[in-house]
């Protein structure tokens, strides 16, 4: 989960045996709590359906969902679904983060908030190029 600006909000790393909407379940339930201001999550179509109710019941969230256009086909930049794409790739600049290493998920989650937090330092840094 990341916020308007691509950094990190939560976490959440699950082995590739649980199906996407499954781990956003887990990832809902570690924001819980955490940014009473958070109203909406924007998430792409996979995701309708049975989540959106679970998001506003855990959390008051409306799951807002960004759709293709009608008729598009093929790639389409979408707004706000980009944020997280251009995550990963910052964190896809990592040499650890570049292949599945870790043998633990909690090692994993680990090494990505150590990856975002390079990321947030190098931009406050005077004089730094932004990743």
């Amino acid at each position: 989960m990341v916020d308007t600006l691509g950094l990190i909000l939560v976490v959440v790393v699950h082995s590739a045996a649980v199906q996407d909407r499954d781990g956003a379940r887990a990832v809902l339930r570690a924001l819980a709590g955490w940014f009473p201001r958070l109203r909406t999550i924007f998430a792409d179509g996979g995701y309708a359906g049975r989540l959106e109710r679970f998001a506003a019941g855990l959390g008051g969230w409306l799951l807002s969902i960004v759709r293709k256009p009608p008729g598009g086909r093929g790639f389409a930049v979408l707004p706000k679904r980009w944020v997280v794409e251009r995550t990963f790739a910052w964190l896809g600049r990592f040499r650890r983060l570049s292949k599945d290493y870790e043998e633990h998920t909690a090692n994993s989650e680990t090494m990505i908030r150590l990856a975002m937090i390079s990321v947030m330092l190098r931009r406050i840094r005077p004089g730094s190029r932004t990743s």
